[in-house]
């Protein structure tokens, strides 16, 4: 049986698990490698690897996730890989990961004593293809990136098939590298890191990724700064306002989240658009990378216009990440879609506030990237001899990208119009309620047949005949909301109203 199939065992009960708990459960398949080049993470007994490990599950998954937890080396016949250790639904407890972890030895190779090798294309696809059955989750995985199939020498070789496997895989949305310090010393190797790697699989383990950094579970754990490998072509940079000129008319403010706030009079935002003067921090996301050059650009998305800002430069130069740059603007609100006061928008908003959300677009193009030499520097004294560092370098294609920053308007309303409109409300019904008395109340009406003065009762919209002393019909009396009058005389009757 090979790993995939064995995997795919343990799948039936990882996504039948994420199944019963509801959409809001993550998968998360931890990828444990024992292979050879692996030995002192095990025989250390100072090394702190399979405690890591533990902790990450811990920090990475909520009551209701579930997992696979596997060890991986290469797949053989006879000793498959990934081998699953542990699947359930639930957050394990340390003891149960103790259980499964401490007996956990270097993989060995059929029929003999020699070392297990390492594939991690080969683990990476099993959890993605096998564990996950191509659902969303995240895959974890623990190496010291050693990656040599076969005792495959060409390192950089298989480590650049491995990246490639990352950027080109399209279930692969997001991806992280954790590099950190874990020096152990075994009977026949020595190790000074070890990489944490998590892959985010589909959009939804994008949104799941995220939502775990920002809970900052994982930083108790792991508090270095992740190394970003992909996406390069999006949220690269980051604007977060510095100082804000307000205008007449106009307030702005910077939120707790960084946020873009603008804050109008809607009485008096009508007849002109007001400029601001915006400084920005210009940020750079993209650790380890810096931005050498690119060509930048803004526009800013509100009430369904979108206008450029004028930025007072219009490219970037060697911005590293950790040191951002000064970024002048100016942003003109598009006012004249704005609601206006007499609007039903305004209407139902009297007394308060109405958000109107936004947005600015950043977009750099013809970007260039390079791998700072802080990085180079840490992973060569994490992992000597490894050429690791030249598999960061940013495919050719990645030269475009952009990142949005949520801005949001706010237009204040006075209760003015309201009440206006609640008086011609009042007023309306009142005549209405009077067209309706007048329209159902009797009323008494003189009229005069052959000089004979009569009275009639009658009501609006009615048509009484007349009649004379003959008893034969002379005229019709129609009354009306407004009056009455006397329709089809006969010629010669003496018919009038009144006396």
């Amino acid at each position: 049986m090979t790993g995939l199939l064995r995997l795919q065992r343990w799948s039936m009960l990882l996504l039948a698990s994420c199944a019963s708990v509801g959409a809001q459960a993550a998968s998360h398949v931890f990828l444990v490698q024992n292979s050879g080049w692996m030995e002192p993470f095990y025989a250390d007994p100072t090394s702190p690897y399979k405690a890591l490990v533990t902790e990450v599950v811990q920090a990475a998954m909520a009551p209701g996730d579930a997992l696979v937890l596997a060890a991986f080396n290469q797949s053989l016949p006879g000793a498959p890989s990934p081998r699953a250790l542990l699947a359930q639904q639930g957050k394990p407890d340390r003891a149960k990961l103790r259980g499964v972890l401490d007996p956990l030895e270097v993989g060995r190779k059929p029929g003999g004593k020699a070392m297990a090798d390492t594939d991690l294309g080969e683990a990476v696809g099993s959890a993605i293809d096998g564990a996950l059955g191509g659902k969303p989750g995240l895959v974890w995985l623990f190496t010291n990136n050693r990656n040599s199939p076969n005792n495959d020498q060409a390192t950089a070789r298989r480590n650049r098939e491995f990246y490639q496997l990352i950027h080109e895989g399209a279930a692969i949305r997001k991806a992280l590298a954790f590099p950190l310090k874990m020096p152990v010393q075994g009977a026949q190797y020595s190790a000074g890191g070890l990489m944490v790697y998590v892959f985010a699989v589909q959009e939804q383990g994008a949104r799941e990724l995220d939502a775990l950094l920002a809970s900052g579970r994982l930083k108790q754990v792991i508090t270095e700064m992740p190394a970003r490998l992909k996406p390069l072509d999006q949220d690269t940079v980051r604007l977060v306002p510095a100082r804000v000129e307000n205008t007449p008319g106009v307030r702005y403010a910077v939120l707790p989240d960084g946020r873009l706030r603008a804050e109008l009079d809607a009485g008096k935002s009508a007849s002109a658009t007001p400029d601001a003067r915006i400084t920005w921090r210009l940020e750079n996301t993209m650790y380890p990378y810096t931005i050498t050059a690119a060509d930048i650009s803004a526009q800013a998305a509100l009430a369904g216009e979108v206008k450029p800002v004028a930025l007072q430069t219009d490219s970037v130069r060697n911005l590293a990440p950790g040191r951002p740059q000064p970024l002048a603007s100016s942003l003109s609100l598009p006012v004249a879609n704005l609601p206006g006061k007499w609007s039903m928008a305004a209407l139902s908003t009297a007394g308060s506030a109405q958000v109107i959300p936004g947005r600015i677009e950043v977009r750099l193009a013809n970007q260039r990237l390079e791998l700072s030499q802080a990085f180079r520097q840490r992973m060569a004294e994490l992992f000597p001899g490894d050429p690791l560092p030249d598999i960061f370098t940013p495919p050719a294609r990645i030269q475009h990208s952009r990142a949005v920053l949520p801005v949001e308007v706010r237009l204040q309303y006075g209760a003015g119009p309201l009440l206006a409109a609640i008086g011609g409300l009042f007023a309306v019904l009142a005549a209405a309620g009077a067209l309706a008395v007048a329209a159902t109340r009797g009323r008494k009406v003189l009229v005069t047949v052959d000089g004979e003065p009569r009275t009639i009762r009658t009501k609006a919209g009615a048509r009484t005949p007349l009649y004379n002393t003959a008893g034969e019909q002379v005229a019709e009396l129609h009354a009306s909301l407004f009056g009455q009058r006397l329709a089809n005389v006969r010629e010669g009757a003496s018919v009038r109203l009144g006396k």
